[in-house]
C-alpha cells in the first residue's frame, strides 16, 4: 500500500484539480474507445481501468468540496 500525504488545498484548488482529471480521463476514454475499435483488448482494459480509478478519485475530491 502506498504511503498516505496529507495535503491542504482551498476549494477552489481542488475544483482545477477535478478539471484537470476530468480532461485526462476524458483522454482515457477516448483511448478505450479506439483500442477497442482496434480490437486490442489489453489496451481497452489499461484505458478503462485507468478511467475508472481517475473517476473514483474525482469523487473523492468531489466529497470534499461539497463537505466544505
Amino acid at each position: 500500500m502506498t504511503a498516505q500525504i496529507k495535503l491542504a488545498l482551498s476549494g477552489e484548488e481542488i475544483e482545477l484539480l477535478v478539471d484537470a482529471l476530468e480532461a485526462d480521463m476524458e483522454g482515457y476514454v477516448d483511448a478505450a474507445k479506439e483500442a477497442r475499435g482496434n480490437n486490442n483488448r489489453a489496451d481497452v482494459q489499461t484505458f478503462t481501468e485507468a478511467a475508472t480509478r481517475i473517476q473514483a478519485l474525482m469523487a473523492r475530491l468531489q466529497a470534499l468540496i461539497e463537505d466544505d
